[in-house]
């Protein structure tokens, strides 16, 4: 009967350890699997509705893959205080041991996923837990105990070097700023990583925290990235991020830009609702964009009713002008199509004029640190505002 076994909740984003970690218990007779979660919001949901006696968790999960685990276990154990929880992980990093046990080391455990599988080491931890007691694995234990140094033998160049590589700048851009060759910088490199390595075999703190901080600035980075290809034309954020781009900085090519309007906007505004209006541009900005992103477009502004895109920018296209064409006829279409289904719901359908201009212009990261904004600068662009204006 389910009253005479402990119950164990097991989250694990991995399928495969999670049903082989299931399995592995279903053959221990007062123990029984009441839930399972594959993530941070799953685990809490789970352990809330089933009440188990003991967790067994991983620490990585989604969303974040950091300590998910620890997290969730000490929210389950704030709610239900005498619940079990046995960690299960592939790191035996006393650090992930000391954030588990900070708060006391009743009722939790700390074992090495590769052991568990050695006779009846999981089975006991639970047992263990379930009855307010304790265990780490042996080799957290040595790791605890092992003497750590803390010679921090970085020259000051060495950690310079190290913050520019945290920070993603190009091998050339290093060079530059060393006044050195990409070669050596690169040598330089490939020796402050050997460095590191070494001093982390041999336990220095300052290795382990300098790899750390590494980790996390690539992390950041990453997040930033994504926040800015939220904020910027498509393909600027990668070219601001790989290429290090200055405010300012200006390059020379040859576009096609492409600028739509709709036609007489200000008289729809006039007569319209404000909600209604603003799903109606919602739409046609959607179905704009889907246009010129097909061909290969960069969709740069979207100001009130018009849409302003370029072709061959930021990475340049020789066929540009060409893309252009059928991305404007697309919009056309696009429209149609939408006007016919806004006409069916009585909505006032939009008229669309549209203006191409090949030529030159100057492409530049413009503004300030607080605003930047990707523009390009020539009469290649007015003349297509003009274009428009006669379509």
């Amino acid at each position: 009967m389910r009253d005479t076994k402990i119950s164990v909740f097991l989250a694990d984003d991995n399928l495969i350890v999670r049903e082989g970690v299931r399995a592995l218990l279903s053959l221990e007779d007062d123990l029984e699997v009441v839930g399972v979660a594959a993530e941070y919001a799953e685990l809490i949901e789970g352990a809330e509705r089933e009440a188990p006696q003991v967790l067994v968790t991983d620490i990585r999960m989604p969303p974040t893959f950091q300590r998910e685990g620890i997290e969730a276990a000490k929210q389950v154990r704030k709610r239900h205080p005498g619940t079990g929880v046995v960690i299960l992980s592939q790191y035996d990093d006393p650090e992930y041991a000391v954030s588990l046990l900070s708060e006391g080391a009743a009722g939790y455990a700390y074992l090495l996923k590769d052991r568990v599988a050695e006779g009846d080491q999981l089975a006991r931890a639970i047992r263990e837990v379930a009855t307010g007691g304790s265990m780490l694995d042996p080799k957290i234990v040595e790791a605890l105990v092992r003497p750590i140094t803390t010679d921090d033998d970085l020259a000051a160049a060495d950690e310079e070097l190290l913050r520019m590589i945290a920070e993603g700048k190009p091998i050339k851009a290093i060079a530059v700023a060393r006044q050195t060759t990409a070669a050596d910088v690169a040598d330089s490199i490939e020796r402050l990583f050997v460095v590191l390595a070494q001093g982390l075999s041999s336990g220095t703190v300052g290795c382990l925290e300098r790899l750390k901080m590494l980790h996390q600035a690539i992390v950041d980075r990453e997040e930033q990235g994504e926040k800015l290809s939220r904020l910027l034309p498509g393909g600027i954020a990668e070219k601001l991020r790989y290429e290090g781009r200055r405010i300012g900085e200006t390059e020379s090519l040859l576009v096609t830009v492409v600028m739509s309007d709709i036609r007489g906007y200000s008289t729809i505004a006039e007569r319209s609702q404000p909600s209604l209006l603003a799903r109606q541009l919602n739409e046609h900005r959607a179905e704009m964009n889907r246009a010129i992103l097909a061909e290969g477009g960069t969709v740069m502004q979207f100001v009130g009713d018009a849409v302003m895109a370029v072709f061959g920018a930021p990475v340049p296209q020789t066929d540009h002008a060409d893309r252009a064409v059928v991305a404007a006829a697309t919009m056309h279409a696009a429209q149609d199509r939408v006007n016919q289904r806004w006409r069916a719901e009585g909505i006032e359908a939009f008229g669309l004029g549209i203006g191409l201009s090949t030529g030159e212009v100057a492409a530049a990261l413009l503004g300030s640190e607080e605003r930047l904004e990707y523009s390009l600068v020539g009469d290649t662009v007015n003349l297509s505002q003009r274009i428009q204006q006669w379509a």
